[in-house]
């Protein structure tokens, strides 16, 4: 467990990436909304969900009006982290979505969020130098056996190799995006709010061009209903998660990361019951135990080893 350097506690960390996971889920029910009442395409509506989370972010710093801190590294530094995050975002939204079209949500949900932390277990391992460990690999092998059940059970999903490689694309995305935010937080002078306006802003380029090949204004005869759609999408599962989730992500050891962000799935299984008029099946409802169960395992394991790492940092006073 590596001192945290950012400022920010572990256990607060680990709460905001619960918190980012559960929002993350809201966006599927919400895009399903917005697919059923406009012709809005895939590419174009992440593009939209960037940009006007990239609006809602800076109005936020402008409304905070706290000083700045002064810059402690070069601006080609912050570059480099702008486009490293923005590029690795943009693959893991736009490649995800294209293999939901490819070879169905189910295959594409469980290839993307179960690769996603097998890559960067090994990543953390080989790059970061975090260990696992036995109770960490037990919760890892849990949850994706939970993300199993959840999007296979009682469904007859139809394998396609071109969509599975999509989704692979779309985790390696993923899993660099997490593996930069925890890489920068272990050496200091990460903000979080930084991180998620400059990558925001490079996603938001990146797809910009395919989003006016595709169409960027929907066609739809209920606009307003449409507008609070896109508004929602940009306003908790986009600027809010995702800023939760840069936050998180640089304190938490990075495979925790990947097995809390599990917890999308199962918002978004609850909420197709609840608001898309889902079967409740007994597949749903062991899947999502499982899930759960490992990701509180894993995250009380977490704030464990950080209040035992704090406690051998303290001086003795004799």
């Amino acid at each position: 467990m590596s001192h945290v350097v950012s400022g920010l506690p572990v256990g607060r960390g680990l709460l905001c990436l619960i918190v980012a996971g559960a929002a993350w889920g809201t966006a599927g029910a919400a895009a399903s909304l917005v697919y059923r009442t406009s012709d809005l395409g895939a590419v174009t509506l992440s593009f939209w969900r960037c940009a006007a989370g990239l609006a809602l972010l800076l109005a936020g710093r402008l409304l905070r009006r706290r000083p700045r801190p002064a810059a402690t590294e070069p601006l080609g530094h912050r570059a480099l982290k702008a486009v490293a995050t923005g590029v690795g975002l943009a693959v893991f939204q736009t490649a995800y979505f294209a293999a939901v079209s490819a070879t169905g949500l189910a295959v594409a949900t469980v290839v993307t969020l179960g690769a996603g932390p097998v890559l960067i277990a090994l990543g953390a391992r080989f790059a970061l130098g975090e260990r696992l460990g036995a109770a960490g690999a037990v919760a890892v092998a849990g949850a994706l056996a939970g993300l199993a059940v959840l999007t296979f059970g009682g469904t007859g999903a139809t394998v396609r190799p071109g969509g599975v490689l999509l989704a692979l694309v779309s985790a390696a995305g993923y899993s660099l995006m997490t593996l930069l935010t925890r890489w920068w937080g272990q050496r200091g002078g990460s903000d979080s709010s930084d991180a998620a306006v400059w990558a925001f802003g490079v996603t938001s380029l990146c797809l910009l061009p395919f989003a006016l090949a595709e169409g960027l204004l929907p066609h739809t005869a209920h606009p307003l209903r449409v507008l609070w759609l896109l508004g929602y999408i940009a306003a908790i599962p986009t600027a809010l998660a995702y800023a939760l989730y840069f936050a998180g992500a640089a304190v938490v050891r990075a495979a925790t990361v990947s097995v809390i962000m599990l917890l999308e799935p199962v918002s978004a299984a609850v909420l197709a019951v609840v608001l898309l008029g889902e079967h409740l099946t007994a597949s749903t409802v062991a899947g999502t135990l499982l899930m759960l169960g490992s990701v509180t395992g894993l995250a009380v394991a977490e704030a464990r080893g950080a209040r035992r790492a704090s406690g051998e940092e303290l001086p003795v006073l004799v």
